[in-house]
Parts: C-alpha cells; sequence; structure tokens
C-alpha cells in the first residue's frame, strides 16, 4: 500500500468483492488508474477489458443480464462515463442490476476549465437507483472513514441486486498521484479498528416478499369467479427451474394456456406453451378470456397488446417481485408485488382447496389455433425466402442449450411470430427495457462470456450491426463459437410496417436510411468468417459449418419480404377460419 488513493480503492475493491462483485468491465483511462490497479490485484474478480465504454457497458449489462448478479463498470472522468448512459437506461428499464464506478477529478477541479471535467455528479438522473458522490481519499482517515467505504459497497451491492434491480452510480473523486507512488505522511493501511474482516463487513439481509394467507384467499376467492382465464408471459419472466415448475401446476390446476414472449426465458424450455399468436390473435376467431394472469414485462407481440387492449375481463392481474408496471393500457384490477414462484405455489393451492375448475372451452379454442397455425407456416417457412423464414429454420437447427441473442426491429418481431420448435431448450434473450438497436452485439457477446460452454447465436440487423460494430472487438473474451445471423435488407425495413412507407421520397431518404455497407469488411476487420447466402438452403449450409466466429450475410428485400408476409397473412387468415 503507497498512498492514500491505493488503500481507498483496495478497501472498496476488497469489499465490493466479498459481498459478491465477480466481475467487471472497464475502459482504459488515467484518472482510474487507482480502482483499476485495485481491481486488477484482487484474485476473486475477473477483468473484461473494453476500448469503447458503450460496448463495455452492454457487455456487462449482458454478463448481468446472464447471472441477475451486478456486474461492475469502470471509467476514467469525462464523457467515458456519459457513454455507460445507454446501457444505464437499459439496465433501469429492463431491472438488470449494474454497479457504476466513475473516477472523476476533485472537487477544486470541477467547474474550473480544467481537462477532461465534466459534472458527473448524478449524470443518470433517475435512471440510477442511487447516486453518491463519494468523499476523496484522506491522508490520515479516521476509522470511521475506512469503515465507511466498507458500508457503501455493501449497501451498493445490496441496493442494485434487489428488490428491484438496477443502476447505482458511485462517483469517485482522486487527487494526484494517481499511480501506487509513496506519499510522505499518507496513510499506507487502514486504521487498525477498520481493518478488513474475513467475511464481508457488513451484509445486507431482505425478505422474500410473499403473501399473507388471507391475501391469497382473497385472490383465490376473485379468481373462482371467472370461469375461463390466459396467462401471459412477456419479456424476461424468471427463469428459475422452480418458476417453471410452479407456474406449470398453476396452468395445470386452472386449466389456463400459457402465452409465452420469445423474450421471455420460457418458450423455448420444458413448459408446453402456446408460441403462434402473433398469427392467430390478429384474427377475429378468438375467445374473450375473464382472467387474465400477466407475468414479466410488456410483451413484444401487437397483435397480443391489441387483443389485451380490447378484452373486458372480470379481474386483469400483473405480478412482480421488483414491483414494476408492465401495463400500458392501465386496465389492471390487481397489482401484486410479491415473489413470483410463492404467489404460483400458493395461489395453486388455494384453489385445489377450492377445487376450481374452468370452462375447458376458451382452453381448446387456443389449442385448436395453436395447432392450425404451424400446420400453415411450417411449410411456408419451409418453401418461402424472406427475413421471417430466416428466424423460423435457424430456430429450427440451433443445437439444445444454445444462446440465442435477438436484436430489436425487425429481428425480434420475427422471432416473436416465428421462432417455435417443439421440445427444444433455448436461452433466448433481448434488449427489450427501451428496446433500443444499441449495444446488442456487446449485450450478446456479455451473455456469451456467462454461458462460456454454450455456443452463442445473434439474429440482428444491417442497422443493429452497424450501431455496435466496436463492439465485435469483445469477441476477444469468448471462447465459446460464435455465429452472427445478419439479416441485411438495407435499411430500416421495420417502417415498412407503418403507414410513413406510402410517403416518398421521404419515405426512403428519412426512415429507411439504406447505408448501403458491404459487412465482409467488419468481419476481416474483426476476425470473423464471412458468409453470404441469398436463399434457405445457402443458410442453412452457412449455419452448418463449423468455422467460428462466423458473420452469414444473409441478403434480403426489405420491400419484397413485405409483401411476402403480407400475402402469406392474407392465406393464413382464410386458412384459420375455413379449417375452425
Amino acid at each position: 500500500m503507497a498512498n492514500r488513493n491505493t488503500v481507498w480503492s483496495e478497501v472498496l475493491a476488497e469489499e465490493l468483492a466479498k459481498v459478491g462483485l465477480q466481475e467487471v468491465c472497464l475502459a482504459p483511462g488515467s484518472r482510474s488508474t487507482p480502482l483499476v490497479l485495485a481491481i486488477a490485484a484482487h484474485p476473486n474478480i475477473k477483468i473484461y477489458t473494453h476500448l469503447d465504454e458503450r460496448s463495455a457497458g452492454f457487455f456487462a449489462l449482458g454478463l448481468a443480464k446472464a447471472s441477475m448478479r451486478p456486474v461492475a463498470l469502470v471509467c476514467t472522468s469525462g464523457t467515458a462515463a456519459a457513454n455507460f448512459f445507454p446501457a444505464v437506461i437499459e439496465a433501469h428499464q429492463s431491472g438488470v442490476p449494474l454497479l457504476v464506478l466513475s473516477a472523476d477529478r476533485p472537487f477544486e477541479l470541477r467547474d474550473s476549465g480544467a481537462n477532461q471535467s465534466i459534472d458527473q455528479v448524478r449524470l443518470y438522473g433517475s435512471f440510477a437507483l442511487w447516486s453518491v458522490d463519494v468523499a476523496l481519499p484522506e491522508a490520515q482517515p479516521e476509522a470511521v472513514f475506512i469503515r465507511s467505504l466498507r458500508t457503501l459497497a455493501a449497501r451498493a451491492y445490496a441496493t442494485a441486486t434487489g428488490p428491484r434491480p438496477g443502476v447505482v452510480h458511485l462517483n469517485l473523486p482522486f487527487r494526484k498521484p494517481l499511480e501506487p507512488t509513496p506519499v510522505p505522511n499518507d496513510l499506507s493501511e487502514p486504521p487498525a479498528d477498520a481493518t478488513e474482516r474475513a467475511e464481508a463487513f457488513t451484509r445486507v439481509i431482505r425478505p422474500t416478499p410473499k403473501l399473507e394467507s388471507n391475501k391469497i384467499s382473497e385472490l383465490g376467492q376473485a379468481l373462482s369467479e371467472c370461469k375461463s382465464g390466459i396467462i401471459i408471459c412477456g419479456v424476461d419472466c424468471p427463469r428459475e427451474a422452480a418458476f417453471l415448475n410452479a407456474l406449470n401446476n398453476l396452468s395445470g390446476q386452472t386449466g389456463f394456456p400459457i402465452l409465452t414472449d420469445a423474450a421471455s426465458g420460457l418458450r423455448f424450455s420444458e413448459l408446453g406453451t402456446l408460441a403462434g399468436f402473433d398469427s392467430y390473435l390478429a384474427t377475429d376467431c378468438v375467445p374473450q378470456p375473464e382472467f387474465i394472469l400477466r407475468f414479466g414485462r410488456a410483451p413484444t407481440s401487437a397483435p397480443l397488446q391489441r387483443y389485451l387492449a380490447g378484452l373486458e375481463p372480470k379481474e386483469n392481474w400483473q405480478v412482480s417481485a421488483a414491483g414494476l408496471w408492465a401495463e400500458e393500457t392501465h386496465q389492471l384490477t390487481r397489482f401484486i408485488k410479491t415473489d413470483e414462484i410463492d404467489f404460483c405455489e400458493q395461489l395453486t393451492q388455494a384453489l385445489k382447496v377450492r377445487e376450481y375448475q374452468s370452462k375447458p372451452e376458451l382452453k381448446e379454442r387456443f389449442s385448436q389455433l395453436e395447432t392450425l397455425n404451424w400446420n400453415f407456416w411450417q411449410d411456408k417457412l419451409e418453401e418461402e425466402y424472406f427475413d421471417g423464414s430466416i428466424g423460423y429454420n435457424l430456430v429450427q437447427s440451433l443445437p439444445d442449450d444454445s444462446v440465442l441473442f435477438v436484436g430489436n426491429s425487425l429481428s425480434v418481431r420475427h422471432l416473436e411470430q416465428f421462432g417455435y420448435a417443439k421440445n427444444k431448450s433455448l436461452d433466448v434473450y433481448a434488449n427489450r427495457g427501451a428496446s433500443g438497436i444499441d449495444g446488442n452485439i456487446s449485450t450478446a457477446l456479455g451473455l456469451g462470456a456467462a454461458h462460456s460452454n454454450k455456443p452463442l447465436f445473434m439474429l440482428l440487423g444491417d442497422l443493429t450491426l452497424y450501431h455496435d460494430m466496436n463492439g465485435l472487438w469483445g469477441l476477444r473474451h469468448l471462447e465459446n463459437p460464435v455465429t452472427i445471423i445478419l439479416l441485411n435488407n438495407n435499411g430500416g425495413g421495420i417502417f415498412r410496417r407503418l403507414p410513413i412507407a406510402d410517403y416518398e421520397p421521404e419515405f426512403s431518404q428519412y426512415f429507411l436510411t439504406p447505408p448501403d455497407l458491404d459487412f465482409k469488411y467488419t468481419a476481416a476487420l474483426y476476425g470473423l468468417e464471412y458468409m453470404q447466402v441469398d436463399s434457405l438452403e445457402s443458410f442453412q449450409q452457412a449455419l452448418s459449418k463449423a468455422t467460428y466466429p462466423k458473420l452469414i450475410d444473409v441478403q434480403t428485400d426489405s420491400a419484397q419480404d413485405a409483401d411476402i408476409r403480407n400475402s402469406l397473412m392474407k392465406q393464413y387468415q382464410t386458412f384459420i377460419k375455413e379449417n375452425l
């Protein structure tokens, strides 16, 4: 230990590791030197180095999304911390725990015109659960100062990880010298009565939110008055096996079908769910349930959201342990802040006691629609070549236990409508908190690093890849095979689904914005095998080629793709009506 900065940083790093911190993503810089050296010296913290702070932020998001443990971000002062902001927003919106440790200038250099100095205090505003402008290290601090660092680590980690997971920002000013240079009369070790312990200095203990028996009885009574219902699993539901089991038991007890979002974490699992609703909810052949039960965040499917908005059920519930509201039409009759697993188990038991039985007609109709749906689409998606059929055939081809990250815009919508594989187990993720196309590659690579023993696949559009090409530098942190499937329709094809598509030349110039980029040079720059395909057959051949990492450039035409999908949907609606 050489000086106050070294001691201070080592105490903070040591205590963060003891309360659970295992991974840090950092970008190089000078002002963060004491923190970087302290973290690098700790044997229980793994460091992922990045050249670009925005990519570092999203890589950390992917790591934390996979484990739901806080991952720390470290940067120097100035705009470095501002480049974390997009990832901070996504983490806040999607309930992913992150710790941002931003180095800063001391107070005498703030608002002074000093180089690389901006106002970093509460930089992330309401997107951080807690922001602390931490005191400067002192030369000869009282023991309570060191103890405050230890408790700060415990409080920051606990705040980030629940009950509503999110972002905690610690802004950490340092005066020079930043390197471990001995300074006369400076602190060389913590005061004796504030030294480290074998275990964490402070641990924050929280009870799991559970409903009292009288509340469960009340809910059971309310549900018993409804004779039909559906269960909606939106984006980012709990992924634990215990939740799948509890949810399956509740569905079995009630007779309610489960509709799972492609990014819920549940669709590609042992849980028997409905996956084709994005198509058949666009018809007028779907029954009206008396009860709706929601888990997770808002679903991706626009037809599902329109269907739910048009219902008038007796009971409309959302369950969220984190207390996150995810119903934009404001039709909930009950918002239940409790542990999802415990809720399912207790409600199942309460309904058993009541000998609850639903009317079977609704479940039978949904089951019939689901069967008809895939009877129609299976042949069509194996014959027609358009971007939607790529999503379907990709899922069919993926090996069990693969990780699939799907980009926003059209990619996630194709997977939502056509992503189906019976009896296949996949870990599927998407950034649906703010639904941006920034940082998608870095998030996927973070997920791959967390699932290091599984192959990683990405399904992305060309604008999404363009927005995070810097993130490809993070490939060096992965050992697992990586495959990027690029839906290259040369622009923002999602806008063809909106009325603005009828207005030219404004549509092409300001919305479609074709980038006209050749991504083989991107692949060469970052060391990916590049394969360009223009048919389902050549796509399957490229997908099966055991060369990694690889970029499969799927050439499609957004106007033609939209026409094919629209034509198929018209055929689909006729098929459904004729076969019901």
